[in-house]
């Protein structure tokens, strides 16, 4: 998918599904689980604390870019570093999501021409990461940060796109969405590793649509 498509689906849809530590045999019965939800974003984070599974994380974006990447927009979370940039990215990652305000990543992510989601918490963060070329700013943890300092956030910087992350759950995402998110990406409240443990994909697909219905009224 071009970068311009991409932009316009989290417009669109606004969930970004973020997957981290799934292994391969379940990563497609997922993906799957969350499109019929009608969810079609989903995050591979990389884990910073083990550098050895990076190249097997790479290995699952292919994956999933080979498997549906037809009708699903595959991206990359937790990039810290250039060099994760490109072996996400060289391995078919459209986005590219960070936890920090990091000038070389987002500089780098938008030289190889995917699209840029660097988190951050302050003003300061947010426009730092627009002025050097992101595409949506991750605020996080959105949940602890609360509805209120996100409003408050947002008021002199409302020209920038904004995405919370950090326990945004069906009930409460359209509380973000109110005070002018763009979007939302959630983790264990909607991938649940339970579920996917015991085979309970169709839980996933149900809750995907709950998600989907909190960000469309």
């Amino acid at each position: 998918m071009t970068r311009e498509t991409i932009i316009q689906r989290v417009y669109e849809e606004k969930v970004i599904a973020i997957v981290r530590g799934i292994e391969s045999d379940a990563l497609l019965k997922l993906a799957d689980a969350l499109y019929e939800g009608n969810i079609s974003m989903m995050e591979i984070t990389f884990d910073q604390a083990r550098p050895e599974t990076w190249e097997s994380t790479a290995a699952s974006i292919a994956f999933l870019r080979e498997k549906v990447g037809d009708h699903m927009a595959i991206g990359a979370g937790t990039v810290t570093s250039p060099h994760l940039v490109e072996l996400a990215i060289k391995a078919g990652a459209e986005f590219i999501i960070s936890p920090d305000t990091q000038k070389e990543v987002i500089e780098k992510t938008r030289e190889m021409g995917a699209v840029s989601m660097p988190g951050a918490m302050t003003p300061t963060e947010v426009l730092e990461a627009y002025r050097y070329g992101a595409d949506f700013v991750k605020i996080f943890p959105a949940a602890d940060l609360g509805v209120k300092y996100i409003k408050a956030l947002r008021s002199p910087i409302n020209h920038i796109p904004m995405l919370a992350v950090g326990g945004v759950n069906e009930e409460n995402l359209k509380d973000f969405l109110d005070v002018g998110m763009v979007g939302a990406g959630v983790g264990g409240n909607l991938v649940n590793k339970k579920w996917i443990a015991a085979g309970e994909f169709d839980k996933i697909t149900e809750l995907a649509k709950k998600f989907r219905r909190a960000a469309l009224n």
